[in-house]
């Protein structure tokens, strides 16, 4: 034995002892791991939200966006400032450069808001925060009854459930939607003001001036301090109508005189409902680290555990925990089908159960280990780690396979350089750190990716890389230890007749090819046109389609339209799903959206959640609801999505996969051309969801004060708007504790004239409001009510005025949708300067993407070469080997285009890996070729090369495929996101044979006539 082969034998039990403790340390990590649905991605995005009461959209840009814009946009690291300016409100999206520290970035962000805001309009407030996954729900439950009222269910998930919930591990907050909030009501009449000679403010002000709890002082008496408290809280309904207003001659006045004191609820302008029937909402968001399916198993122990009042439903609407578990199964499925079809394989070509068995162990050994470093890097299992330990099964048994069969023929051929199976193995050491390494440097370059697709991706790359090297070690050290300690080494591991067929042909073929190389290189031919056309035939995307089992149905109905008319369309839409087989339950929100953000009373979402099994695929499904939509409801504008989609579009702010952005600052001008446009749109095919990007806000009443009147009567401007918002919404005099069955809670105590008095636009200009010396007089004596169309909401991007017209595709690729989009625009002259417009959405971010992925295969391809130039120190051998490779991504087209798989993200990832894949098994035959005597033919040479590798690269090549299928079907949800990353690698692989085994050593030949071989 050598000095290195003795000592791995007199070591052998310490060095299987540390190969075990990764493995154990993974098997123990696998239980703590947290799981989520996305990496732990930090998304370089923060929105500000300014709320400015009702000034009408012009003057909120003015006088609130656009300084608050110009203060965030001198933020360092800012590259994009965008803004969306409605009536009394704005909405900011602040981008920053990928990898930026987002902590910092939102504190300098909330300075810059700080310091501009005390020069913003009177009463304005804005709220910032940072854009992430957590900031969406990752399961949600719903409550309905049928014997209790909208206040209780909601006190009943507010002060009974939501603590009850707040409390489990990895929950960062538990919001509660729908319902309605007690307060107490004091509807003052007009009539009996004015008969008493009171004002509505003489309410106000008695009302919250007699509930009063107050520290007076202290004294110190009887040897004790003690602090002197007034409390007049009031107790209720009934001391509320017993509060006194005035008093004299004519007696006591109370509150109950004038006003009908009742108990109501506070004004709201939204609505949630579940199932058709409305509800209140449970919404459970995780904290960054959380385990999103322990969560969810305590969320359901705890509510079914939780003693509710009779009458009262408790339903799981929503849960991304289920896409989570459906993805894991899937990767479990994948990983013990690839397992067992690789052992298969292996079994069947050396008929050695032992020695199968220790080469299949290889695979959860090294993704145990994986488990273990993600676990000290503190990742998680999510949708890409756990897709990573799936397609890298097939490349772990590679290493193992090679090994064992190199171990086998060196004991067949009854040499070892005499030191048995550990000399075969330390033989086999240069090939095997050679070929791990060229798939192991492809996914340097992955590392310094940017964007979406890094956020994702380099998860999936370090899961899949770490796999790779830990089966490096474990195939270098252990397998040899293994197979000398258990495998049966004395038994014959000859070739049966069908492998002895299968390999005299090949010597066969192989040594007419190396007589004639240029009939192989012509046989490269086919497969050169076939990728040119396919290249140019197969579509483009951004993110892989998949079935996540639910959709997010976003809606808009007209302009100002009522809430209870929004609902009236709603439950149309309502009857639509019921009436779908394939819907298992589905929820739907007026003015707020999934995530528990505001919006328009007229807009909202749905989100419907399919059935598990027996359903037909999604896509179907939301093309149906989509067409029956469009003809059963067309008061309702709809754009759909699945979640993950949906998702990803709100935390990066392009939703929609189409995007037309027109720049120009003269509304009179971007408003029709974007409506050209949209119109321009819907003629090309596959263009759904089309919105024109022009969303005017509701019909509003003016009410223009004329100053010189309102001094006459002793008011001016800001008293008489005052005295008309308390009139129109109330004023909220003052809160009361109200102890309830549930909880000690604060009840406002609204005061309020009669909705009969405040209805219309006549009631409005007749409200009677009462000047300082305390005469009465209608609003229509100092102002004039006037209607007003809504004004349209009012875009910009780095302070440029912008409408962006959005749509989405159903049935095409995007990368042709949005060429013929380019070419529609560009030929019908649509967008006329000054005007200038811009493609944006997923789109620009796909564009974005495949630059940066393009740059990565080219410094994957650099890489290899280098590694090729170490190992070999030859130009002509590194350039033959590397030609390989860049012939199999070719192939890669072609799979893409036969199985109608989109150039995504995914299968560029999957082409890059190809590079590494056919370089591994081309470095297999050339160490085999050098390790042959240099005193041979080069033919010869080539073709014993070939002979002797014609096993273990078929076997590898088949393993590889095998293991790769489960992924290629894309059976399952969530199992389609590495759909085309399989598709991708398998392409490659079905050539890997004929290019490594005939055509490189016929090119080889060529190259080398003449004699160089440098």
């Amino acid at each position: 034995m050598t000095g290195f082969t003795a000592w791995v034998v007199t070591h052998r039990r310490s060095l299987l002892c540390l190969l075990a403790l990764p493995v154990l340390a993974g098997l123990i990590a696998a239980g703590r791991l947290p799981v989520t649905l996305f990496p732990a991605v930090t998304f370089p995005r923060v929105r500000v939200s300014l709320d400015a009461g009702d000034r009408p959209a012009p003057q909120m840009l003015l006088l609130a966006t656009r300084p608050l814009e110009q203060a965030v946009h001198r933020v360092p690291g800012v590259t994009d400032v965008r803004s969306t300016t409605s009536r009394g409100s704005a909405e900011l999206s602040i981008t920053f450069a990928w990898g930026t520290d987002m902590t910092t970035a939102e504190l300098q962000v909330n300075a810059a808001v700080g310091q501009v805001l005390p020069t913003l309009p009177a009463g304005s407030t804005a709220t910032v925060r940072r854009m992430e996954p957590t900031v969406f729900p990752i399961i949600a439950y719903s409550l309905t009854s049928d014997t209790l009222s909208p206040t209780r269910l909601r006190d009943l998930a507010q002060y009974q459930l939501r603590p009850l919930l707040a409390s489990i591990e990895g929950v960062a907050e538990v919001g509660v939607a729908g319902g309605a909030e007690q307060e107490f009501q004091v509807i003052a009449d007009p009539d009996r003001l004015l008969a008493h000679g009171l004002a509505f403010e003489d309410v106000v002000k008695a009302v919250g001036n007699a509930s009063l709890v107050q520290a007076v002082g202290r004294i110190e008496d009887h040897y004790k301090l003690f602090l002197v408290v007034s409390d007049n809280s009031l107790g209720g309904l009934d001391a509320v109508r017993h509060v006194v207003l005035s008093s004299g001659a004519g007696g006591v006045v109370t509150v109950g005189d004038v006003a009908q004191v009742v108990d109501g609820t506070v004004p709201q302008w939204t609505r949630v409902t579940a199932g058709g029937r409305d509800a209140v909402l449970l919404n459970v968001y995780q904290q960054r680290d959380g385990n999103s399916v322990r969560i969810a198993a305590a969320v359901r122990d705890r509510l079914a555990a939780a003693s509710l009042p009779k009458g009262v439903t408790v339903s799981n609407w929503y849960d991304q925990s289920q896409l989570v578990l459906a993805s894991a199964a899937s990767v479990r499925d994948a990983v013990l089908i690839g397992i067992v079809l690789a052992a298969l394989v292996l079994w069947l070509v050396l008929r050695d159960l032992r020695i199968t068995l220790i080469a299949a162990l290889v695979v959860p050994a090294a993704l145990a280990a994986t488990v273990a470093l993600l676990s000290v890097l503190r990742l998680s299992f999510n949708i890409m780690t756990l897709g990573g330990m799936a397609a890298a099964v097939g490349l772990i048994i590679d290493d193992a396979i090679v090994m064992v069969e190199h171990i086998v023929r060196r004991l067949r051929e009854g040499h070892g350089n005499g030191g048995g199976v550990l000399a075969a193995a330390r033989e086999f050491t240069r090939p095997l750190a050679g070929s791990s390494a060229a798939t192991l440097v492809i996914f340097v370059p992955l590392a310094f990716l940017d964007g979406v697709t890094g956020a994702f991706f380099q998860a999936l790359s370090l899961t899949m890389a770490s796999g790779l090297a830990f089966s490096f070690i474990i195939t270098w050290l252990a397998v040899p230890l293994a197979v000398e300690r258990l495998g049966d080494i004395h038994k014959p591991h000859g070739a049966g007749r069908v492998q002895a067929w299968v390999d005299d042909r090949y010597g066969r073929l192989s040594a007419r090819l190396l007589v004639r190389p240029w009939l192989a290189l012509a046989g490269l031919l086919p497969l050169i046109v076939l990728g040119g056309l396919a290249y140019r035939a197969v579509g483009s995307g951004f993110m892989p389609d998949m079935d996540e089992g639910g959709f997010v149905l976003d809606y808009r109905s007209a302009p100002g339209t009522a809430i209870s008319e929004t609902a009236r369309l709603l439950h149309q839409v309502d009857v639509i799903l019921a009436d779908t087989p394939d819907v298992a339950t589905w929820s739907w929100r007026i003015g707020a959206g999934l995530g528990g953000e505001l919006n328009e009373p007229n807009r909202g979402d749905y989100f419907v959640r399919l059935k598990p099994t027996g359903r037909r695929d999604i896509d179907e499904v939301i093309a149906e609801v989509r067409a029956r939509l469009a003809h059963e409801v067309p008061g309702l504008e709809v754009e759909i999505a699945q979640q993950m989609e949906d998702l990803i579009g709100d935390l990066t702010a392009v939703p929609q996969p189409i995007e037309v952005k027109i720049f120009g600052d003269d509304p009179a001008t971007v408003l029709p051309t974007a409506r050209a446009v949209a119109a321009a749109l819907a003629k090309v095919d596959g263009v759904v969801d089309i919105k024109d990007g022009v969303n005017p806000a509701g019909d509003a009443l003016d009410i223009r004060v004329d100053a010189a009147r309102a001094a006459v009567e002793g008011m001016d401007v800001a008293g008489v708007t005052a005295a008309v918002a308390d009139y129109l919404q109330g004023a909220v005099a003052t809160q009361l504790p109200l102890q309830t069955a549930l909880a000690t809670k604060q009840v406002g105590v609204r005061v309020w004239v009669p909705a009969a008095v405040r209805t219309t636009d006549t009631d409005v200009a007749n409200l009677r409001l009462r000047a300082p010396d305390g005469h009465m007089f209608p609003l229509k004596r100092v102002a004039a009510v006037v209607p007003v169309s809504g004004e349209p909401e009012i875009g910009q991007e780095n302070l440029q005025g912008m409408v962006a017209v959005t749509a989405r595709i159903e049935g095409r690729d995007m990368g042709s949708v949005a060429a013929d989009v380019t070419a529609l625009l560009d030929s019908q002259h649509l967008v006329k300067a000054p005007l200038r417009y811009e493609l944006g959405g997923l789109y620009q971010q796909q564009r974005i993407a495949f630059r940066g992925l393009l740059t990565v295969f080219a410094a994957a391809v650099a890489a290899v070469f280098v590694l090729l130039l170490f190992l070999y120190e030859s130009f002509i051998t590194a350039l033959v080997i590397l030609v390989m490779p860049l012939l199999a991504a070719g192939a890669v087209f072609v799979g893409l285009w036969l199985t109608r798989t989109e150039l995504n993200i995914t299968a560029m990832m999957g082409m890059t890996m190809v590079v590494g894949i056919v370089t591994e098994v081309a470095i297999f035959f050339f160490s085999e070729f050098e390790s042959l005597p240099a005193g041979m033919p080069l033919v010869e040479r080539l073709s014993q090369a070939g002979r002797n590798r014609f096993r273990p690269i078929a076997m590898t090549t088949l393993a590889a495929m095998l293991t790769l299928l489960p992924l290629a079907f894309g059976l399952g949800e969530g199992a389609g996101m590495q759909q085309p990353l399989a598709i991708a690698i398998l392409s490659g692989l079905a050539v890997q044979l004929p290019l490594v085994l005939l055509v490189m050593p016929c090119l080889y030949r060529l190259a080398v006539r003449g004699g160089v071989t440098t």
